[in-house]
């Protein structure tokens, strides 16, 4: 499968991450870090898809990370994931922005269950691997693009941009997050070469649709955006 789909998962129990992480590495890639500082810092830094966040850690506790990831803007989903099962501390985790709570233990299968529900509430993930914005489909499985029915040849770095701005159709992304999500913030590259690869990911798309199927808004970023005509 292509692991499209990025999860940061912020857990101090070393044993239980590489468990999770194991668990996940066929459906995602997943970032571990078992400190809390680090987390907010990854969270708020690097774009990711769901976030799985322990309440008990070293640096500063889960509560705290939501919290501040939320005032910052991040939209990003969470699951708090700890040993406290009480009632107020699943209404303190809600309050503070969280989407979902699953208390320690817990088995495997649920929680790829709920990490499903959340991102196919967010429409990164489906059920059939594909992501559909109105004539375009993009197949995570065999990396295929389809657009009017005409297959549409990318290679590389071209198919991740296309996934990423699908991913996050309707919505303005930068190239900053662009060039994080899909060269990493750790990258030598120059962020100019965002624009190459938009430029020949743009080319081969207008090939088979004269409309742009990318708007760009100057100064702003780039949005892949479902017609009216189209919308569900």
């Amino acid at each position: 499968m292509a692991k499209a789909i990025k999860i940061l998962l912020i857990e101090d129990d070393q044993n239980l991450a590489d468990n999770i992480v194991g668990f996940l590495e066929d459906f995602a890639d997943v970032t571990a870090v078992t400190d809390g500082l680090d987390g907010e810092f990854e969270a708020k830094e690097s774009p990711f898809d769901l976030i799985i966040c322990d309440l008990m850690l070293p640096g500063q506790s889960g509560l705290d990370i939501i919290k501040n990831v939320r005032d910052a803007k991040v939209v990003t989903p969470v699951l708090i994931l700890t040993a406290k099962a009480s009632l107020d501390d699943k209404i303190e985790g809600f309050n503070v922005g969280a989407d979902d709570y699953l208390t320690k233990p817990f088995h495997r299968e649920e929680l790829l269950v709920r990490v499903k529900a959340l991102l196919r509430r967010t429409g990164v993930y489906s059920e059939d691997n594909t992501i559909t914005v109105g004539e375009l489909t993009i197949n995570l499985e065999n990396r295929g693009v389809q657009v009017h029915g005409q297959s549409v040849k990318l290679v590389g770095k071209e198919f991740d941009i296309l996934t990423y701005l699908g991913q996050n159709k309707n919505i303005i992304v930068t190239r900053d997050q662009i060039f994080d999500r899909v060269w990493g913030v750790d990258s030598d590259t120059t962020i100019n070469v965002v624009n190459i690869y938009l430029n020949n990911l743009r080319r081969k798309l207008e090939a088979v649709d004269q409309g742009g199927l990318i708007k760009t808004l100057r100064n702003i970023g780039f949005i892949l955006e479902v017609p009216d005509d189209q919308a569900d």
